[in-house]
């Protein structure tokens, strides 16, 4: 057996990318083990069913122990989803024309996912406008069993008969039907519920695919890891970080199912990293520019002087070339400031020349 480095390097990437948005593993995974790798197609979609496996239940222990999977909304998607993805492969196997309908239903999905894309980033641009936001620590949302259940049948059907969308189609499904889900709950939910998906459909992969042992076993060596540090990652990260990326893999997904080629893919991807970077430099860059200084000067008629951290509530130093951002002046007997051992203060914020 031979393990291939730059497989290993592909699989640490792409699991990273799973652990953080708990799907992605074929629409990332096939085209670098195609056009940079040199694996053949059917081989880089067998092993890496095969080694999805193994992947996503590493993940998916990092959530439960975190305690941000919604076990009750697993249980009623599986009992779904299951019985409908071997429903899904005997129907696919028992018509004729099979691999036509095959592809219309991949093509009837990744439209679909384009779909989805599309609201979800109206509904995010919709939420900035009216100044709310997605929050963090959010009550698990009642389960509504009969939706639930239909929406696991017809998932499971879809994966059954194509073999893809067991992470993609589900957290969609999860979105919508579960708006209140935070980002780490639905990655979290939606790795867990994957897992017996993803083993329905690799079975079939071992009876009459092509996987390739060493490909697999290589891919494993650099997912697992990766997938338990995206994981790690993405059980304590905030919604706001979470949503884009589930967004952008979601849309390569789509493009993959709608036919855009492996090429177009990895340019749209690096294209992807590179805005996203940018974004985060000028973002970074903003918050720096519109810091004002905090003069304090001595005030006996005022308390305790609390220093608050860009409108979050966190505690910042009281000097420094970043400045503060707010304070709060509380009317405490204490007569000392807050964050300083000193008498108290008057504060006086003023811009940063």
């Amino acid at each position: 057996m031979h393990i291939d480095g730059f497989v290993v390097l592909a699989g640490a990437i792409v699991g990273l990318a799973v652990g953080l948005t708990g799907m992605g593993g074929g629409a990332l995974m096939t085209p670098v083990l195609v056009l940079l790798l040199h694996v053949q197609p059917a081989a880089a979609v067998s092993s890496d069913l095969v080694a999805s496996v193994f992947i996503k239940p590493v993940g998916g222990a990092v959530h439960m122990r975190r305690r941000t999977v919604h076990l009750r909304l697993v249980g009623w998607l599986v009992a779904g989803a299951v019985p409908a993805a071997f429903a899904g492969a005997a129907v696919l196997n028992s018509v004729a024309h099979g691999k036509a309908l095959q592809n219309d239903i991949e093509l009837a999905l990744g439209a679909a996912l384009l779909v989805a894309v599309g609201g979800i980033a109206v509904r995010t641009v919709t939420q900035r406008r009216s100044g709310a936001h997605p929050v963090d620590d959010a009550d698990w949302p009642a389960v509504r069993p009969l939706p639930t259940v239909l929406v696991g049948a017809v998932g499971g059907a879809i994966v059954g008969m194509t073999s893809v969308g067991s992470g993609s189609l589900m957290m969609v499904a999860l979105m919508f039907l579960y708006p209140s889900l935070t980002g780490r709950q639905l990655v979290g939910t939606d790795l867990v519920q994957s897992v017996p998906l993803v083993g329905a459909a690799a079975l079939g992969q071992l009876l009459f695919g092509h996987v390739a042992l060493d490909v697999t076993v290589s891919l494993m060596i650099g997912s697992l890891p990766a997938v338990y540090l995206g994981a790690r990652l993405s059980a304590v990260a905030s919604t706001r970080l979470i949503r884009p990326a589930i967004a952008v893999v979601l849309l390569l997904s789509a493009l993959k199912l709608v036919g855009v080629g492996n090429s177009a893919l990895l340019a749209i991807l690096a294209t992807a990293l590179a805005a996203g970077l940018v974004v985060l430099g000028l973002r970074a860059a903003m918050r720096r520019s519109r810091r004002p200084a905090v003069v304090l000067s001595p005030d006996p008629h005022r308390g305790a002087v609390e220093l608050v951290g860009a409108g979050e509530g966190g505690p910042m130093r009281p000097y420094g070339r970043r400045g503060l951002t707010a304070v709060r002046v509380n009317d405490g007997r204490t007569g000392r400031n807050a964050a300083a051992d000193r008498p108290s203060w008057r504060c006086e914020p003023r811009s940063i020349g």
